[in-house]
């Protein structure tokens, strides 16, 4: 395999080639014994490779990464040294993307970095929050319990967005099929009918001429619609993905009836357990404040945080600074208060979260609740409202000959 790389040399001059190797860990290594410093190593190709020589968009498996660290952790509580113990994990992974970073991290491991420096190599690919409790857990020397508390840490979250998405998946299946049926009967059914009325010449009550109207422009224009919706999804993909718009709709967001406070517990709850695990591991509060606002999926509550943390900085209480925000519930700002008094702000966090975490799911289980029957009857209204329209004159048609 090729490799792009960009090296140093002790005399601080800059050197970039190609090199062939059968690994980039083995060519890492070989850098080393010469006394280079490796500034950066890229696969040479048309994929537009990363450090590690695969596609930065590439992503490991939660579940995978999940059981890697179980096992580590029980690896570092039987007294195997660190080492050891990613040599022995990486030889297990089957997994391409992922069996490269370990042998990587194990090659750094190996060369005297800290496990929390190999990790966060590799960029995107792991949380921020990961390799700050790595950190910490290295400062403090107990890094299998820290490995553990983030594996805990993971499985709530990752359990409060599968109960999100399961509570979901039967409302968008109805209004998917609802929409299936209702396009059938408008582009397949309506056509058909239309063209027995015209037949007839007779004239047709207004609420049959609309829908053949509108039938008659959807199936001669279908493809115009298509790439018109198309075309609306890609313009709005692009401007989310400019700076600053994300933020914008993400408030938008929050302030939605219904959606908006469901999104705003989530982003609270994510926050709050984010903060806490790190602080349970020994970072500091501003410095998991930055972490944690990183973390977070609404980038409306991830920039209010991150103004937080800098008032934090400067000294003022965190939920003073979360008060003046306005983009977190007040039930949090009271329970951040009572733990920073108290000195017991890592246990309220936790508490928090978890009260969010169940209010998000009755308030789901709710809205799913009142949802599936309220589709149901939209349905079924709108299309005997279709049929009923479509067979208005042949009801008429039948008083007359009669």
């Amino acid at each position: 395999m090729e490799f792009r790389c960009r090296l140093g040399t002790p005399g601080g001059d800059i050197i970039e080639g190609v090199y062939v190797a059968d690994s980039e860990a083995h060519l890492r290594r070989e850098f080393e014994e010469k006394g280079l410093y490796v500034l950066a190593i890229q696969r040479a190709g048309a994929l537009g490779l990363g450090s590690i020589g695969l596609p930065q968009r590439r992503r490991i498996a939660t579940r995978e990464f999940l059981v890697f660290n179980q096992e580590l952790a029980t690896l570092l509580k039987a007294g195997m040294p660190l080492v050891q113990s990613l040599d022995i994990l990486r030889r297990r992974i089957v997994n391409p993307v992922f069996k490269a970073v370990l042998d990587d991290v194990h090659e750094r491991v190996r060369s005297g970095s800290s496990l929390s420096e190999a990790f966060e190599a590799h960029g995107s690919l792991f949380p921020g929050i990961y390799t700050a409790s790595l950190l910490a857990g290295e400062k403090s020397g107990s890094l299998e319990q820290v490995i553990r508390r983030y594996v805990a840490y993971v499985k709530v979250v990752s359990g409060v967005k599968r109960k999100t998405i399961s509570a979901l998946v039967y409302p968008a299946i109805l209004l998917v099929l609802s929409l299936i049926v209702v396009g059938i009967i408008v582009i397949k059914v309506v056509p058909e009918f239309g063209t027995f009325y015209d037949q007839l010449e007779a004239e047709l009550p207004m609420s049959t001429r609309m829908i053949v109207a509108v039938s008659n422009f959807a199936g001669s224009y279908f493809m115009l619609l298509v790439l018109t919706v198309v075309a609306a999804v890609l313009a709005f993909w692009t401007w989310l993905k400019r700076p600053g718009n994300r933020v914008r709709f993400d408030r938008w967001l929050t302030g939605v009836p219904g959606v908006g406070p469901v999104s705003q517990k989530f982003a609270t709850s994510q926050a709050a357990r984010t903060l806490a695990t790190l602080l349970g591991g020994g970072i500091p509060l501003v410095n998991a404040i930055d972490v944690a606002a990183r973390s977070i999926q609404n980038h409306h509550i991830a920039r209010e945080l991150e103004h937080a943390g800098q008032q934090v900085r400067e000294g003022r209480s965190l939920a003073v600074a979360m008060a003046e925000s306005g983009a977190f519930p007040d039930v949090a700002m009271k329970m951040v208060e009572v733990g920073e008094q108290t000195g017991a702000l890592q246990e309220m966090l936790n508490s928090l979260a978890d009260f969010y975490d169940e209010e998000i799911e009755t308030n789901l289980g709710r809205f799913v609740t009142v949802i599936e029957p309220a589709l149901l009857v939209i349905m079924g209204i709108v299309i005997a409202g279709l049929l009923l329209a479509l067979y208005m004159p042949l009801f008429q048609l039948s008083s007359a000959i009669g």
